[in-house]
């Protein structure tokens, strides 16, 4: 626990600090990348499938303004091509996340059967997500996500619900809507399908 206090202290610094809200946001995701779920989970019989590997995934899926998409933003881990993923407002669990506006914990996402593959690479097996909510509004949501299943579990869920918070508020303190209105249609925007890749 005194790990999470402490990446959470500093992950918020840093994003006060930053030069801007992209990096704002990748301070908050790279601090949840590195410390949260079980390091050793990948270990454990059945948590990784044969050809896959131990990897993990972290970012901000924000609401654009024309409420079509969820547009990643300061991500740590994803393919370079996809660093602008983009993908359909009501798809796969960011849609369930926005309909709920509740945090989400997938241990396994083999047990889910509404999961869908949203990253270019592989499908993921544990993930979590918390949304940014400002003043009643949903603003987007940070995602944790790991190859390796049982990765996250209840303790990492609480600690992502801190950062989405601690990010909704530096989302707005750097100006985070005004950028994401000037950068909402990118020209490498990687778009998919709401049935995934």
């Amino acid at each position: 626990m005194d790990q999470i206090l402490a990446m959470l202290s500093e992950a918020g610094a840093a994003a006060s600090s930053a030069d801007g809200p992209e990096a704002a946001m990748r301070a908050l995701a790279r601090g949840c990348h590195d410390t949260l779920g079980d390091r050793a989970a990948a270990q454990r019989p059945g948590a990784l499938k044969e050809s896959e590997r131990d990897y993990r995934v972290s970012g901000c899926f924000m609401v654009t303004p024309d409420r079509r998409w969820h547009m990643l933003v300061g991500n740590v881990g994803f393919p370079p091509e996809q660093h602008r993923l983009m993908i359909p407002i009501e798809g796969g669990h960011p849609g369930r996340v926005l309909r709920s506006g509740a945090p989400l914990l997938l241990t396994n996402t083999d047990e889910d059967a509404g999961f869908r593959q949203y990253l270019k690479t592989s499908r993921m097996g544990s993930s979590a997500y918390a949304p940014m909510l400002w003043k009643g509004a949903f603003l987007g949501q940070i995602v944790v996500a790991a190859q390796a299943r049982w990765t996250y579990g209840e303790r990492d869920l609480a600690a992502l619900v801190v950062a989405s918070r601690i990010a909704a508020a530096v989302w707005v303190a750097q100006g985070g809507p005004d950028w994401l209105a000037a950068n909402a249609d990118p020209a490498d925007a990687w778009r998919v399908a709401i049935e995934g890749v």
